[in-house]
């Protein structure tokens, strides 16, 4: 990775970091805003009252954060609503960016290697398995240090 690349990775997964737990948040079946009101014991005519909505504009609210079709100002004018704060980001479901681009290159390393392995056999030329290792380590690392934009395809 060239070293700006690198040092931007490097901020995204610093501030990203505090999000890391996120993953073990299982969102509630009927969404954060139903499972929040009921908690404070408020109904949908006092939550409709502070969106300057009706009931069954809150009943449509939660339905819409439920089968995942609501927007995030919706979610951030409810948070508003009920004195809370929205916070939302993108996380890698496993572990850092940095791990993100280096299992997606050795992903692609192996595909390219294995590809040529491949049609070197085919003319009695292929490679044992440790030297395939390797080279896809190696292409790994290539990949990932010029982060090409096959990495995504």
């Amino acid at each position: 990775m060239r070293n700006k690349q690198k040092l931007l990775i490097e901020q995204l997964d610093q501030k990203l970091q505090p999000f890391s737990e996120t993953r073990k948040v299982l969102v509630p079946e009927r969404g954060w805003i139903n499972t929040i009101r009921t908690s404070l014991n408020m109904t949908m005519a006092q939550l409709g009252a502070k969106l300057n909505i009706t009931r069954q504009g809150v009943k449509r609210i939660e339905e819409s954060e439920a089968n995942g079709t609501i927007t995030l100002n919706s979610l951030k004018d409810v948070a508003n609503a009920i004195d809370l704060k929205l916070v939302y980001a993108l996380v890698p479901l496993n572990g850092t960016i940095n791990d993100l681009i280096q299992i997606k290159a050795e992903k692609l390393a192996r595909k390219i290697v294995l590809r040529t392995n491949q049609n070197m056999k085919l003319e009695d030329q292929g490679i044992g398995d440790e030297k395939i290792n390797k080279t896809i380590k190696e292409l790994a690392g290539e990949i990932k240090r010029e982060m090409k934009k096959s990495l995504w395809d």
